[in-house]
């Protein structure tokens, strides 16, 4: 039987993490019916813009110039990566730098000497950061389609 502790935790764990990612890229995928409707919409509205542009290179400044069909593909390749893997997404799109054996064996090495257990939790961490991150942008991606084609008053 699981405990209130372990339902609690279970909710901040990576394995979550990417399933509400997912869930919330395939309510996007299956919401937008035409994504090249999606084109040359600004993600951020103009006070969004300036507040990233005064912050400087922060997090958030990738996406500043960016439309919400950039991203709308982005989201979706992150998720193909996540269902698929990243070496089979690789296979999928010839257009990245491939990942070699030998870049590997150099990954591996850079570990070396390190704590793994805390690289192993740093990593982790940020991942989870980076997933809740995705997931919200995602769900602001889907709200702004249903704005953009009129449909903004439907599942709030």
């Amino acid at each position: 039987m699981m405990q209130i502790s372990d339902s609690y935790n279970q909710k901040h764990s990576l394995f979550n993490a990417m399933n509400r990612f997912i869930a919330a890229v395939n309510n996007m995928d299956q919401t937008v019916m035409v994504p090249s409707l999606l084109r040359d919409v600004p993600l951020l509205d103009e006070k969004e813009v300036d507040s990233v542009r005064t912050a400087g290179n922060g997090p958030d400044a990738y996406f500043y110039d960016r439309d919400v069909y950039s991203y709308y593909v982005l989201l979706k390749s992150i998720r193909d990566d996540i269902e698929w893997g990243v070496f089979q997404a690789e296979d999928r799109r010839k257009d990245k730098v491939d990942i070699t054996a030998l870049d590997l064996s150099r990954m591996e090495k850079e570990g070396e000497g390190e704590d793994l257990e805390k690289l192993f939790h740093y990593h982790l961490s940020g991942l989870h950061t980076v997933l809740s991150k995705l997931t919200r942008k995602a769900n602001t991606l889907t709200n702004r389609y249903k704005q953009e084609i009129g449909i903004g008053s439907w599942g709030h």
